[in-house]
């Protein structure tokens, strides 16, 4: 996988058009400056977040004593579910009941930007190719800083795109992002029977 492959991939799983409505929702009793603060504090959590599990995954990995493929098949599975929930999203949406005052990590940090799926994805990639982690730290970097600027342009993107378009796009990322899930799975499988003495 090159660099800007897992990047886009991150990209796809971070889904920034997809949080749009969720971030404009639990911002909105906020001033446009405080909610810029936010926004950039939570974003800057979630890098954090998604950093520690890039460069420390392996470390759990062996401490668990797991191994690589069945990491790369839940990571599919992870995957797959939340491409269907992109897909088909739920009439209640993500959270249910709204959270009352400013949100604090929960749950714009994570895990509407650092999510399982996120943190399963770097988790995989430094745990696979632990000596490209340079090029790994660096695809993080380049889906941040486009979801970052995405979810900083929401109110002006959700008044030219409006909410059907969004929706469209989202779904077309989950489905994207299904069909690399199932990859994921099938790669993992694969691995696991090529390894396994017969």
């Amino acid at each position: 996988m090159t660099t800007l492959s897992a990047a886009l991939l991150l990209f796809l799983i971070l889904d920034p058009l997809g949080n749009i409505p969720v971030f404009l929702s639990l911002l909105k009793p906020l001033s446009a400056k405080r909610q810029r603060i936010v926004v950039a504090r939570e974003l800057l959590i979630a890098l954090g977040v998604l950093f520690g599990f890039l460069w420390c995954g392996k470390v759990v990995l062996d401490a668990m004593h797991l191994r690589q493929e069945s990491v790369s098949i839940a990571g599919g599975i992870v995957l797959f579910l939340i491409g269907l929930k992109m897909i088909f999203p739920s009439p209640e949406g993500m959270f249910g009941d709204s959270i009352e005052g400013e949100p604090f990590i929960v749950p714009l940090a994570i895990p509407m930007v650092a999510g399982p799926s996120g943190m399963a994805s770097v988790m995989l990639l430094g745990s696979e190719n632990p000596d490209r982690m340079g090029d790994w730290s660096l695809a993080l970097l380049l889906a941040w800083a486009a979801a970052a600027a995405i979810l900083f342009s929401a109110t002006t993107l959700y008044k030219i795109l409006g909410q059907r378009v969004l929706v469209a796009v989202e779904r077309l990322m989950g489905m994207l992002l299904v069909a690399i899930s199932v990859q994921m799975l099938m790669d993992g499988i694969a691995t696991y029977l090529h390894s396994s003495p017969p």
